[in-house]
């Protein structure tokens, strides 16, 4: 984990996309349908970018200093629509995540789940 991820809160990351978009009267434009449709698009944008490589190979693309700023980017797109969809919507996205990994935990037990892809109702 990077200093930056360390010390910046989340808070304070969706109160910087909250005063970007604020400044350019965006917020008329974002509905969560749009919302959730421009997150799907970046998250089809960072797909592209291993699209019909094997799992080795997408990894090795992933540090590919050539394509690293671009896969940052798509990244960072959608973080920042998940940012906005839950300013927008009011939904805590701290408490919705810690939830979620809690849901997760109980779905997942380590001792059925660690080394293993399945879904849980699979283990």
């Amino acid at each position: 984990m990077t200093q930056q991820d360390k010390t910046t809160t989340i808070g304070e990351l969706k109160e910087r996309v909250q005063a970007f978009v604020r400044a350019r009267d965006w917020e008329q434009f974002h509905a969560p349908k749009n919302l959730s449709m421009a997150l799907a698009a970046e998250a089809a944008e960072l797909m592209e970018h291993f699209l019909w490589v094997d799992p080795a190979a997408s990894a090795e693309r992933a540090r590919e200093p050539k394509r690293r700023k671009d896969i940052e980017d798509e990244l960072a797109d959608i973080v920042i629509y998940a940012m906005e969809f839950s300013n927008m919507t009011g939904i805590d996205l701290t408490a919705a995540i810690t939830a979620k990994m809690e849901a997760n935990a109980l779905k997942y037990p380590v001792e059925k789940a660690k080394g293993r892809a399945e879904k849980y109702n699979e283990l």
